[in-house]
C-alpha cells in the first residue's frame, strides 16, 4: 500500500465529501475507484482540453473583420503616437 497526499481547495473537498457520503463512500474509495479505472482503461475518464487562444475567439474575429472592412472603406483616422499622447493628456 502507498499513501498519497493531495492538496484540494477547502470548498472542493467539502463538495466531494458531500457527494461521497451520498454515494456511500469516502474520498479514499473515490480516488481508488478513479485510479483503478485510469489504470484499467489507460485513459483519463473525461475529456481534458486547454482553453482556446482568445485572439481567435469568434467575437474577436468578427471585430477584426469589421476593422478590416472599415480600413478598406477608408473609415479610419490616422494619428501619430505624439498626437495620441497629447489627446490622452487633455
Amino acid at each position: 500500500m502507498t499513501t498519497i497526499s493531495i492538496r484540494l481547495d477547502d470548498k472542493v473537498k467539502a463538495e466531494l465529501d458531500e457527494i461521497c457520503e451520498e454515494i456511500g463512500m469516502n474520498l479514499t474509495t473515490l480516488f481508488t475507484v478513479y485510479a483503478k479505472k485510469v489504470a484499467r482503461d489507460r485513459e483519463i475518464p473525461f475529456r481534458l482540453s486547454a482553453p482556446a487562444d482568445p485572439f481567435f475567439s469568434e467575437e474577436n474575429l468578427k471585430a477584426l473583420a469589421e476593422s478590416e472592412k472599415q480600413i478598406r472603406e477608408g473609415k479610419v483616422v490616422i494619428k501619430t503616437m505624439d498626437e495620441l499622447e497629447a489627446m490622452a493628456r487633455e
